[in-house]
């Protein structure tokens, strides 16, 4: 029982206090009226708090600096494919379990279905669309075709981001490597043995072993 105050060497229940306040319904209620007081804000302190509708942010995106305005609600993928009309990002879950909206961030992959735009000021992103150079595929890309990594093609960008994610930290990962880092994502073909040697021969690729 939760003890409420003492009186004259006698200890007071909660249940005491209610009792005291009347009983019933109409005791609790005026309980909580009573107990509640001290949690309400001053009128001052609710003027002051500020609602954000929508608010500007600046990020690189895939190597050009862009500005614009996002609400607190959006999302990157959303921003990304509705906004800026980058629809190699693949919006699929939209609950951050497949990975076929993965782009890099600040060197590191993540789900864009889960990421608020409000969040991306100052960063820099890379999607699908700003790995390949104007007249050459980045080594993944190509030994995703090479290696036939992919079937329906519909988590190959995410699969593709994850992968240059990691290679970009680590050239010659290993295979449980490869596993580990890709485990974000998912293949609903299955092809997942040729996408794993898709980002081994890559590997080999950015570091040099193979021209």
């Amino acid at each position: 029982m939760e003890k409420v105050g003492k009186k004259k060497g006698k200890t007071f229940s909660r249940r005491d206090f209610l009792k005291g306040l009347g009983g019933g319904a109409l005791g609790a209620t005026m309980a909580s009226r009573f107990l509640g007081q001290g949690l309400a804000l001053p009128q001052e302190a609710e003027e002051k708090i500020a609602i954000i509708t929508k608010k500007q942010v600046t990020f690189i995106l895939n190597g050009k600096s862009l500005t614009l305005e996002v609400e607190p609600r959006e999302i990157l993928l959303d921003v990304l494919r509705e906004r800026l009309k980058l629809t190699g990002t693949k919006k699929t879950c939209g609950r951050g379990e497949c990975g076929g909206c993965t782009v890099i961030l600040d060197g590191k992959a993540v789900y864009s279905c889960l990421y608020p735009a409000i969040r991306a000021d100052g960063k820099e992103i890379t999607t699908i669309e700003g790995l390949a150079s104007s007249t050459k595929l980045h080594p993944l890309q190509q030994a995703f075709i090479e290696k036939d990594a992919y079937q329906c093609g519909f988590c190959t960008p995410g699969f593709v981001m994850a992968g240059v994610a990691l290679l970009n930290k680590n050239k010659a990962p290993s295979l449980a490597e490869i596993k580990a880092s890709l485990a974000g994502n998912i293949c609903r073909c299955g092809n997942y043995q040729k996408i794993y040697e898709a980002v081994a021969a890559a590997s080999k690729t950015m570091s040099g072993v193979l021209k």
